[in-house]
């Protein structure tokens, strides 16, 4: 029978203390050149907890993925998705979110945790204006802490520099096989290209 850890105690003992510069990296606040890094990611995962549970949502953008309104502060417009608001649900309820962002090429990632709030505020959502068009919502986050990550994790991975992605399943196929072939399959997929064109922002 496998034995599972059950107490913080048991975990720590098990691992032992935390490297010192792990707990001296962290910031609280933007500082010039966590400003520089995150201007320059794209994307990043948004991870938030409530009532029922965790989401993990992936999110990117034409530029960088969320904007700075002041040094303790970042915003992340909700453009158009599947409108399921698993991760919206889940800040509305609770508010505490991770954010990783990742930046092709580099081995590291920024990781903030803070408080988030969502607001429908039209100035804040014009702000984020695109060819006419404005995010439903806004995301406002409260920075509470913010550190870089060591980058064994991007290198053990060899995340930049391979393709694994030939002979993958397609959205198309995943949706098929939920539903026992009655959507998706190929035309969901030949579809989706010209579909998500209209409807990016």
């Amino acid at each position: 029978m496998t034995e599972f850890i059950q107490t913080i105690a048991d975990l720590e003992a098990h691992y032992g203390e935390p490297g010192a510069t792990s707990l001296r990296k962290v910031v609280r606040a933007m500082t010039p050149l966590y400003r520089r890094w995150i201007a320059a990611a794209r994307f990043c995962v948004l991870t938030t907890v409530g009532p029922d549970g965790t989401d993990g949502s992936p999110r990117g953008d034409d530029g960088p993925v969320v904007m700075e309104l002041d040094a303790r502060t970042l915003a992340m417009p909700d453009w158009r998705g599947n409108n399921r608001l698993d991760s919206l649900r889940n800040i509305v309820s609770d508010g505490r979110v991770s954010l990783l962002f990742l930046v092709p090429g580099s081995t590291s990632a920024v990781r903030v945790n803070g408080k988030a709030r969502l607001t429908a505020d039209a100035a804040v959502r014009a702000r984020f204006e695109r060819a006419g068009k404005v995010p439903a919502t806004v995301i406002v986050i409260d920075i509470g802490e913010m550190y870089f990550q060591c980058a064994r994790a991007l290198v053990r991975a060899g995340l930049w520099q391979r393709d694994d992605s030939a002979g993958l399943p397609s959205a198309g196929a995943f949706l098929a096989e939920a539903t026992g072939g009655e959507e998706g399959g190929p035309e969901y997929d030949a579809e989706w290209a010209p579909r998500a064109a209209t409807t990016m922002w």
